[in-house]
């Protein structure tokens, strides 16, 4: 197993004991353990996606935006770039100066509530109903229907009586929402109210200029900490303007136009016994250092990342260096810099999983053999990460069904229950695994998703949005460099790259495409619904209850009809449709700002000439 896919491993373990309410690490060691993988594999699936959470048994719920994740800057000089490429992308639009609101980052579980749903953040994209949390007495401050928010407990109560009880704030939150039934201390803090959801337009906040925040960082900070009386794990900063968050959009992973500001960890010095190498899915071998045990943090440590060969090479890293490292709780920690290091540095000329001679790209030492079990096994995995709709295909099964001579794509979905049970999986891990691949074919995911799932170099989640908005999927085989270039963000190099990635997975991408997934199709931007539909280019916000079916489909079926979906109203809002009980603030800027307003009614009557 290589370097990235222990690490990997290690984030979806620490990521679902979280979500579960039992977290083995800080959240500054989760940050730092992501980070990680940033270095070492900078387009893995794991880093351009919402970690996921999962509540058996509840019912799912299709979010209207995406509750995505935070970028994060752990020190001034990080959230000062973050400031200067806002700056410089309002300057395009006009928007001057950036103004910013500055609140608590709350360490809870994450909801939203529109006054009717109740669910949790899920994958991003599609979380769980759990209004029942309010029928067991959480509290939601201001009232219901306020948005985004976090479930948490009050801090000082906590503190007081469940401290020595719980290990964390937040495993008692996911037993209150998850449990059918309640212990004791659950039903006490309930009843006392210390149980809340909180919305985030509920929360103590600062506005102001990057300039000042800078300047008055601490003071700021310490400020907000003051006035939350909530579990907290650093700040959350946002550009206000909605012209220029419409501007900068999202990546997979995170809005563009917000970030947290959290802190680093503590560091120590180590001397190195040895180094290891490890093949990634692109092919990349990269090393990790075996080190003298060091204590850091409260946890005892054997093993860093050393990030990549160049590194080793650059500065003569070896037995007997003499290193600096960083970290925050219980992971493996990161290379901060070379103290010392002896001279004659030996990098391997073989690959360690298949022998043959690698190669040099850039920093990065490389394995080109396509055939690579380790390379195989890593791309397998990637496809069932990425894709998320098919359980139980972890690495290690992974692993078995590769050594069986399982190792492929086409392969694989060929399988039935007797092959798996032929190569020592039991009979209910058989029917499980045979399950779950036709489960990943007939369950809905985004066509996005799919054609990031095939690893394509420089083609991840985000890019793999954008293409498609461009060029149908079916039509990406035909597809000419030209082509893609001509798309914003596509340099010439990367286009060149992406054709050369989609003529590498042609025959795969053929024979997935011909079993049927229920792809979920991104609408073409300036094509199709939107040059025939009346709301085609239109931005549209949707308020109020709805009768005709959930805000969540109607939402889905403007985007299938070329509209742009926005969440809140703006200078550049073309249509606001009402369903019941709009609010008469919303309403009013809607007109202050010109924006035509139509009732539900005079909205269905707009649309349902058309197919969508």
């Amino acid at each position: 197993m290589n370097e990235i896919q222990r690490l990997v491993e290690q984030l979806e373990r620490c990521n679902t004991a979280y979500r579960a309410g039992h977290p083995l690490v800080s959240d500054e060691a989760y940050d730092d353990l992501v980070e990680k993988l940033r270095r070492l594999d900078p387009q893995h699936a794991f880093l351009t996606s919402v970690e996921p959470e999962k509540f058996s048994g509840r019912v799912e719920v299709r979010h209207p935006n995406p509750m995505l994740s935070l970028e994060k800057a752990y020190t001034d000089a990080q959230l000062q770039r973050f400031f200067v490429r806002l700056a410089k992308e309002a300057q395009l639009i006009g928007v001057e100066p950036v103004v910013y609101r500055a609140m608590p980052k709350l360490d809870g579980l994450a909801g939203r509530d529109d006054g009717q749903v109740f669910a949790t953040r899920g994958n991003g994209w599609v979380g769980y109903e759990i209004s029942s949390a309010f029928d067991k007495g959480v509290v939601p401050v201001g009232g219901r229907g306020l948005g985004l928010g976090e479930i948490v407990v009050v801090q000082s109560f906590f503190d007081a009586h469940l401290a020595d009880k719980f290990e964390h704030p937040r495993n008692m939150v996911v037993g209150i929402v998850s449990s059918d039934t309640l212990n004791e201390d659950a039903r006490e803090a309930l009843e006392a109210g210390m149980v809340r959801f909180v919305p985030y337009n509920q929360l103590p906040f600062w506005e102001g200029t990057a300039e000042t925040f800078l300047d008055q960082v601490t003071r700021i900070t310490a400020q907000l900490a003051s006035g939350a009386d909530y579990p907290m794990d650093g700040v959350v900063l946002e550009a206000l303007d909605e012209r220029l968050r419409e501007h900068l959009g999202a990546t997979a992973h995170h809005y563009r136009w917000q970030i947290a500001l959290k802190r680093k960890g503590q560091t120590a010095a180590t001397v190195v016994q040895g180094v290891q190498w490890q093949v990634g899915r692109t092919g990349n071998v990269t090393p990790v250092l075996e080190v003298d045990a060091v204590n850091l943090s409260g946890a005892t440590i054997r093993r860093v990342t050393a990030h990549h060969a160049g590194m080793i090479v650059k500065h003569g890293i070896g037995k007997g260096a003499r290193i600096e490292i960083i970290r925050s709780g219980e992971v493996i920690p990161k290379l901060e810099r070379v103290l010392s290091a002896p001279t004659g540095t030996q990098v391997p000329e073989t690959c360690p999983a298949c022998e043959q001679t690698l190669s040099w790209r850039g920093d990065f030492l490389r394995c080109t053999n396509a055939d690579c079990p380790a390379q195989i096994e890593q791309r397998l995995s990637h496809w069932f990460r990425t894709l998320g709709n098919a359980d139980w295909f972890g690495i290690k099964t992974i692993e078995k069904l590769v050594a069986h001579g399982y190792d492929s794509l086409e392969k694989i979905y060929a399988m039935q229950e007797a092959q798996f049970a032929a190569m020592g999986f039991g009979p209910v891990q058989s029917a499980n695994l045979y399950q779950a691949l036709q489960t990943s074919r007939s369950k809905p995911v985004e066509d996005w998703r799919f054609l990031a799932a095939f690893g394509i170099p420089d083609l991840g989640l985000g890019d793999s949005r954008r293409l498609l908005e461009h060029i149908a999927l079916e039509a990406l085989l035909d597809t000419q460099p030209g082509d893609i270039a001509r798309i914003n963000g596509f340099g010439e190099k990367t286009s060149h790259s992406v054709v050369q990635g989609l003529q590498a997975v042609r025959g795969t991408l053929a024979h997935m495409l011909a079993l049927g997934f229920a792809l979920e199709k991104t609408p073409l931007a300036g094509l199709g619904q939107a040059n025939q539909s009346p709301i085609g280019g239109l931005k549209i916000v949707f308020s109020g209850r709805m009768v005709r079916g959930s805000r969540e489909l109607m939402q889905a079926r403007a985007r299938a009809l070329g509209a742009i979906v926005q969440t809140s109203v703006g200078s550049n809002t073309d249509l606001l449709v009402c369903g019941e009980n709009v609010g008469p603030v919303k309403l009013r800027k809607a007109r202050e700002a010109g924006v035509r307003v139509l009732s539900e009614d005079d909205y269905g009557r707009l649309i349902d000439a058309y197919p969508g």
